[in-house]
């Protein structure tokens, strides 16, 4: 992924530096949503930066509400989920284990994971995972 990230800075010119960098907050950005990959409940994504040319990165919040599931799914990418706040329970290859702040969990292309929001609290992660051509 390291490397998605700086081919996303060169120019389409042939590697001039691009000057579309920006700051973006999550005000105005929300998106209430069911939960993704046929997932239970009710969600918000926060999609930053869906809207930059040339950017092979998608970099999103999401809260999952109380209650909300990211469906058991089968990855066709490696992915990064990380934990900002609440609890969930997480079910990789499998395995079920619980999940908190400061977790960080990768899945790899092929393999099959969910995750399910336990507890009062909204489960907030930050979702990673490269863009593969032809994705908008």
């Amino acid at each position: 992924m390291l490397a998605s990230f700086a081919a996303a800075g060169d120019a389409a010119d042939g590697g001039g530096k691009r000057r579309d960098s920006h700051v973006q907050n999550e005000a105005g950005l929300a998106v209430r949503q069911p939960g993704p990959h046929d997932g239970e409940g009710t969600s918000t994504a926060y999609p930053f930066f869906d809207d930059a040319e040339d950017f092979r990165v998608v970099f999103r919040k999401r809260a999952l509400h109380k209650g909300a599931t990211i469906g058991l799914h089968t990855n066709d990418k490696d992915e990064i989920y990380y934990v900002l706040s609440g609890r969930g329970e997480l079910t990789l290859e499998g395995e079920v284990s619980e999940v908190g702040p400061g977790d960080a969990i990768l899945t790899r292309d092929g393999d099959s994971h969910g995750l399910r929001q336990l507890g009062d609290e909204d489960l907030v992660i930050l979702v990673v995972f490269p863009k593969r051509p032809g994705d908008p």
